[in-house]
């Protein structure tokens, strides 16, 4: 019996409770876990926007230490410390075979499956694969990557959704170059992953965007050269500080249709706007034919970065050792597993960045 975060049905509010998760079977993975990060892809299960299999334990961003291997498992041994993968790649669908591992058609396949039991005997599902909202889990072998030398356990939690995905934004979907500006929406989690990165590739002009004028001091120290609070006059400000042009890349790391929209008017003619952010289907965004002609921008969705995680990790480690990459900047409230919904809360309110769940 262990202590876990369980969303009994779409729109319920979440339970800490016990439940019964079984030992590994083949080619499965135990792993106690040491943190876990509170992401918005949480909240977005909770309501519905993702819809996925209920009842589920929730979590999917985290990292710990195998406990023990099921039959066939050659990966990983007990001791190990890993990193959890909510979203591993098959290697045989179409997209796998063009290197698209992101968008693996079989990638959520595990969230359908049996995870657990509550102390009544109702089937739990693990939300994203992983079931990270909990003192253990156990997942398939594809869905632990060994934690890289040097990286605190704890701080690794991160890089199994927010770095990643704000990493890869930079680097693989917007593709920034050295000397860019860059407007990066939303400064949670993900939105200052994307800022470090963002300096990182070496753009000039980093521009922070959030409805909070409380979040200035976290977005300048992972690397916003410029703070603009959100408002009806957003794109216009922004073209102001890049000398009437717009940002060569804007990232949205927020989901919503205005901000959405925002970021795409806050981009020069020729630029690139990359959407990270989750939005629900009653999120509505138009475009006319004439300014999608005249502007000749591009607008690119974005999932999980466009990663892989197993390539990216290793040069991530680089930059973090390196002291280049702050982990620790992303957490603004270290919490147990009963502070998960009052971390929701605060993500529904725009406050701090990163909640992580430590373990004891």
């Amino acid at each position: 019996m262990i202590r876990a975060a369980v969303l009994p049905a779409v729109g319920s509010p979440l339970e800490i409770t016990g439940i019964e998760l079984p030992e590994p079977g083949p080619g499965q993975v135990r792993v106690r876990l040491a943190a876990a990060g509170v992401c918005h892809s949480d909240l977005s299960l909770t309501n519905g926007t993702m819809r996925l299999p209920v009842p589920a334990v929730l979590g999917h961003e985290g990292a710990g230490t195998v406990v023990s291997v099921g039959e066939g498992v050659t990966q990983v041994a007990p001791g190990d410390a890993v990193v959890l993968n909510w979203a591993p790649s098959c290697g045989k669908c179409h997209p796998c075979t063009l290197g698209e591992v992101w968008l693996c058609v079989d990638a959520l396949a595990g969230a359908a499956n049996v995870h657990a039991r509550t102390q009544d005997g109702t089937e739990l599902h693990p939300g994203l694969n992983v079931a990270a909202f909990a003192e253990e889990t156990v997942v398939d072998e594809k869905c632990v990557l060994p934690v890289p030398d040097g990286i605190p356990l704890t701080d690794a939690a991160l890089l199994g959704c927010a770095v990643l995905t704000g990493w890869g934004a930079v680097h693989h979907s917007a593709r920034v170059r050295e000397g860019e500006t860059v407007a990066v929406f939303g400064v949670g989690g993900v939105g200052l992953a994307t800022l470090q990165a963002a300096r990182i590739a070496g753009a000039s002009t980093i521009v922070a965007v959030d409805v909070s004028p409380e979040k200035e001091a976290l977005a300048r120290a992972a690397g916003a050269t410029e703070y603009v609070v959100a408002s009806e006059t957003t794109a216009r400000e922004i073209r102001k500080l890049t000398g009437g042009q717009g940002v060569d890349v804007a990232v949205e790391c927020v989901g919503r249709a205005v901000t959405i929209r925002t970021a795409w008017e806050s981009t020069r003619r020729g630029g690139r706007t990359t959407v990270v952010g989750i939005g629900g289907k009653d999120q509505q965004v138009t475009f006319n034919a004439l300014e999608i002609f005249h502007w000749g921008r591009t607008l690119t969705g974005c999932v999980y970065g466009n990663s892989n995680p197993a390539e990216d990790l290793p040069v991530l480690a680089e930059h973090i050792r390196a002291g280049r990459f702050d982990l620790g900047a992303l957490v603004t409230e270290r919490i147990t597993l009963d502070g998960i919904p009052g971390a929701f809360d605060n993500m529904l309110a725009g406050r701090g960045g990163r909640a992580l769940v430590v373990f004891p």
